[in-house]
């Protein structure tokens, strides 16, 4: 489960909850676009955690591409071209690769280009939301 499904699903009781109260639909509604408030923000305040995590992500991987050391700037692409040559392998030769290691695979793989491209897109994302704020 995502994190933004998560946190709808923390209000959608609470909404459902303001439905069932018997009171006038303006109160409902005002009720409701609180708890919607609440969970923007939250949403928004999760976003920019997000977005300072990838930073902070991002520098070490900037260090380490601009080390002197050819070691440390090299480990991440060497074991990319070795999980990659992996799947090659148990492809063409039928090799079973074991449950563990493609979770490795799948975690350094998927970390790899997702966190690349949540690295463009979250700064955006956030923009547009403080946008809005202020808008």
């Amino acid at each position: 489960m995502g994190i933004f499904k998560a946190i709808a699903s923390i209000f959608s009781p609470a909404a459902d909850l303001v439905d069932a109260l018997h009171t006038s639909d303006a109160e409902r509604l005002e009720a409701k676009a609180v708890l919607l408030q609440i969970q923007t923000q939250i949403i928004s305040q999760t976003i920019e955690y997000e977005a300072k995590l990838l930073e902070a992500q991002s520098s070490i991987i900037v260090a380490e591409a601009q080390s002197a050391s050819w070691l440390t700037r090299s480990w991440r692409p060497i074991t990319m071209l070795t999980f990659v040559a992996l799947i090659v392998l148990s492809f063409f030769f039928n090799i079973a690769i074991p449950s563990d290691l493609w979770f490795v695979i799948k975690l350094g793989l998927g970390g790899y280009v997702g966190g690349r491209s949540l690295e463009k897109t979250v700064p955006a994302v956030v923009a547009a939301m403080k946008q809005r704020e202020d808008a």
